[in-house]
């Protein structure tokens, strides 16, 4: 299987990483105050942003190169246009796989780019414009937080085409229980993006004109937190989910106690504190 991702291009962050460009794959980073915002755009708009092999191999690949950008605060990753965020996997490609080892490969590629989104040491939020099908919405589940336009779609398809919803499908009981999940996967219907925020898959809801707004309401708040915290709070999010409930208290613990190390609690804690003595005044 190739490993290449269409036409490929360097681009040079202001943190000295050389960004991957690809047909299906853009990254743009915005340097603001408080840090860097990575925006991953899948620009397949002409096929509602579906990726083929090449295109979750070219996502996982980015994640990872802007997951090692040391000022990067937060991720926003979005489809092209208004009407698509991922359509899916590329069925013209799926079909003519020669073998099972064949068809093996090109799903686990959907599990590489789910895992790497996971990586990333930020939150990742998926900003949904449309269409999140299939893949496409096991990688939205991957990502840590999520905002969708209402005019939004959302299902898993697999079973109308002869195929089980495999990979990061395992991540939709957790965040939507197992009967709407089973409901996904059994039926392959689509719901409407009322439907998957009332489901709790979708934390936002937005009209398309107010999508951006919404999502920079998010980005905002994360980059007024501390970058420490975090990542600090990403890494522990992880752990909560392999962890029991008593292994998961005794490691949020831990991770308080490292907070402190840092010395960024007391900074920020005395120009709160101080910042309200000042309005009392």
């Amino acid at each position: 299987m190739s490993t290449s991702a269409g036409t490929m291009s360097q681009h040079k962050t202001g943190s000295g990483l050389s960004l991957p460009q690809t047909d299906l794959i853009a990254t743009r980073i915005e340097r603001r105050e408080g840090g860097n915002v990575a925006y991953v755009t899948v620009t397949n708009e002409a096929r509602r942003n579906a990726l083929p092999v090449e295109g979750r191999l070219a996502l996982a690949n980015t994640m990872k190169v802007i997951g090692h950008d040391p000022e990067l605060r937060v991720v926003v990753l979005s489809g092209a246009g208004d009407k698509s965020f991922i359509g899916g996997a590329n069925i013209n490609e799926m079909s003519v796989f020669p073998d099972p080892v064949t068809a093996e490969e090109g799903s686990r590629t959907t599990h590489l780019a789910g895992d790497a989104i996971r990586r990333v040491p930020v939150p990742v939020i998926a900003r949904i414009n449309g269409y999140c099908l299939g893949a496409g919405m096991e990688i939205a589940a991957s990502c840590d937080m999520r905002v969708a336009s209402d005019n939004a779609m959302f299902g898993m398809p697999e079973v109308k085409y002869g195929l089980p919803s495999g990979m990061e499908a395992c991540l939709l009981p957790r965040l939507i229980g197992w009967g709407k999940a089973q409901e996904l996967v059994f039926t392959g219907e689509m719901i409407s993006a009322q439907e998957a925020h009332q489901w709790g898959f979708v934390q936002r809801l937005v009209t398309q004109e107010k999508l951006d707004e919404a999502t920079e309401r998010w980005v905002s708040s994360i980059l007024a937190a501390g970058p420490i915290a975090i990542r600090i709070q990403k890494e522990l999010n992880r752990d909560w989910e392999r962890m029991s409930v008593a292994d998961a208290v005794q490691q949020g613990i831990r991770a308080v106690g490292r907070a402190h190390t840092t010395g960024e609690p007391r900074r920020m804690m005395e120009a709160y504190l101080a910042k309200r003595l000042k309005k009392v005044k």
